[in-house]
Parts: structure tokens; sequence; C-alpha cells
């Protein structure tokens, strides 16, 4: 466990900007620029399942976040390797920069930001930066931190910035935050408020490794951890190259229109009192591109929707109580599964049978001339 403000933090920290040449973007044709994205995906995937083990799909939804500039919270139990991904994605990106703040009750927004000090010698005020300012920021136990202090990260998540003391400074680039909560243990703790919440990309568990997959760690933690072997596999500025590339994914006007349609389904249910904003659509969409992209493909499917249908809205819809108590017996798992039924029935996929108008399945794009 570190200091939420390590002392060795150098005193400011200049950005690394996204830089891609421009000359080798202009000559590079479309298929090669998904061909490149997908080499980079594949070593970035394969590189951090090396130390997270059995767990490609939740990799692959983290690493989605990363190539859309969002954020991730992991709402899951403790001891399930979510340090380890944080450091793993870190080390995978060579020059890459991790930080964990251990959120608790005392927690002050300054410990997170950073603060101004005054110096002796120049008879200055300087500033200290603090772990925020780092590419991959573990923030764990981010509803043990009160609110003023989580308040604190929106503007990092939103703008990439942080403004102290009135001057405004750029987060280094890339910049990822994983944030933590355990679903559990509430005594003492203070839930996240719904703008918060829809502040984050997309909500998912690592889960418990399989009996395999757990054999396997106690066998190469016996005398050290693999996170020490760990070698970076991509550079700075292959990571804007897969953000690049995730934006110019195809996704047919059909599906732009049922991403819409969705959305606005989860505002028709009877079991929810707010539903999911407008950022839900945009989360959607991005999130869509960046999935079919790190699966090998230039276009978006169906079935790519449906699978983030989860993880990025239902975290941004406000339930009644009468859900939640149902919920509470039911477990979440069901009643969850059973409101994205009730969510594709008012918006079915297209080409279904529910959907009968449009023919033609899963939307593709256009042959080239």
């Amino acid at each position: 466990m570190t200091s939420p403000v390590p002392d060795t933090t150098p005193a400011t920290i200049a950005p690394v900007e996204p830089v891609v040449a421009a000359s080798s973007e202009a000559a590079s044709s479309e298929p090669e620029r998904f061909e490149r994205a997908g080499a980079i995906s594949d070593r970035l995937v394969d590189n951090i399942e090396t130390v997270v083990y059995g767990k490609r799909s939740e990799i692959k939804l983290v690493l989605t976040a990363l190539a859309c500039d969002g954020h991730v919270l992991l709402e899951d139990v403790p001891g399930t390797a979510k340090t380890v991904l944080a450091r793993a994605i870190a080390g995978s990106i060579e020059g890459a920069i991790p930080q964990r703040i251990q959120c608790t009750p005392d927690l002050q927004p300054t410990d997170v930001t950073g603060l101004s000090v005054f110096d002796q010698r120049s008879r200055e005020f300087e500033f200290r930066p603090g772990p925020i300012f780092a590419n991959v920021v573990l923030v764990d136990e981010i509803n043990r931190a009160t609110p003023k202090t989580q308040s604190a990260l929106l503007e990092a998540m939103a703008e990439q910035q942080v403004t102290v003391d009135g001057v405004t400074r750029a987060l280094p680039y890339p910049f990822l935050l994983l944030a933590t909560e355990n679903p559990i243990e509430y005594e003492g703790t203070f839930p996240l408020p719904e703008a918060q919440l829809d502040r984050f990309f997309l909500r998912t568990a690592l889960g418990y490794p399989g009996v395999d997959d757990e054999l396997k760690i106690l066998t190469d933690q016996r005398f050290a951890h693999p996170l020490d072997d760990l070698e970076p596999v991509v550079g700075l500025d292959e990571v804007q190259e897969l953000r690049t590339a995730a934006q110019h994914v195809y996704v047919d006007d059909v599906l732009h229109r049922w991403v819409v349609e969705l959305v606005r389904a989860t505002r028709e249910q009877e079991s929810v009192v707010i539903g999911s904003s407008v950022r839900g659509s945009l989360a959607l969409e991005r999130a869509a591109r960046a999935w079919a992209l790190l699966d090998g493909r230039s276009y978006v499917i169906p079935e790519d929707i449906e699978r983030l249908f989860e993880p990025v809205l239902v975290h941004r819809v406000v339930f009644t109580p009468a859900f939640v108590a149902r919920a509470r017996a039911t477990g979440w798992a069901v009643a969850i599964e059973g409101f994205r039924q009730s969510c594709l029935e008012l918006a079915p996929q297209p080409g279904s049978e529910e959907d009968p108008l449009f023919e033609g399945g899963a939307a593709r794009p256009p042959e080239p001339a």
C-alpha cells in the first residue's frame, strides 16, 4: 500500500502528447491501419494475460475503455487481480507510469490532485503533483473516500486535466483510471452519486479465476511475481494508433439508430427511475467500435452492442426500490438479464424476428468500388 502523495514525484510533469506521424498515417490505407491496430491490441492482450490468467474478455473490456479515452469501475471482491491488472497495463506500455490511491475517509482532495508547497529557498509556492498525474491510476475502494475527495476525480476523468489554485494542468497521456468497489461491505462507505457513476465509461468485474488458472497462479508465484518479468510491448504512439483506428471502425446507420433506441428503452421501463443519459449512447457506440477492433474486425455487428449493453449502460440507470428488492432476492445477474431482455423487446435487434421490417441481418461496410 503506497502513500497517496509520494515524496519522490517530480515537481512538474509534462504531459506526453499523442504523436503519430502525419505522413505515415496519410500514406497508410484503411486495411493497413486496421491490420496494425489489430497487431497492437493482440500484443497488449496477450502480454497482460501472462499475469492475469483466464480473463481475456475482461481484459479486452478494460482495453476497450483505454481505446476510447474512458475509465473503468471494477466492482469486485478483494483478491481478484485488480491491482495486478492496472500494473500489467502500465507495464505493457513503454514509458507508462502507474499509481495507486488507497481511499480512506480521511483522504483529502489534495492527496489526489497535489498541492502548492512554500519553498523556503525560492520564497515561492511550488506545485507538488499528486498520484493522479500518472498514466494508469488505480483508485482502490473509491466509495470509502468522502464525496469531497470523490469529486476531485471528476475533472480528471472528464477532461484529463486538474485545476489546483486556479491553474489548470494537463494529465499525462494516455490516462486510464481504474476504480474499485467492494460489493459485499458497505459499512463506512460513501456510495458514488449518479453523476459520478455516469463518468465511468463502463463497469465490470474480474471475478475469481478457474481451477486450472488458480493452480497456475500458485505455481508461478512460488518464487516471484510474474509482474517482475513483464516487458512493455507497445509504445505511447501505438496506443494513439489504436485509438485512431477505433474511431474509423465502420458503424452502419441502422446500428446507430438501434443504439439510440436501445438507450431510450432504458428510460421507458417501469423498473427504472432514471434511464441512461445521452452519455450512455455515446459510450455504447464508441465501445462497440473499439470492441470490434479488439475482436479483429473493421466493422460493428449487433452482437457487439448486445455484449456491451450491461457493462456500458446498467451503471447509468437508477432502478426503483421494488426492482432493487427483487434483485436482492433473485440475484443481480438474473435481474439485470431480465432488464436487458425487456429493453431488447422495446428495441429489437435489427434483422431479428422481432424486427421483420429490416432484412439483411448484421450491417457490413460497403464493398470498395
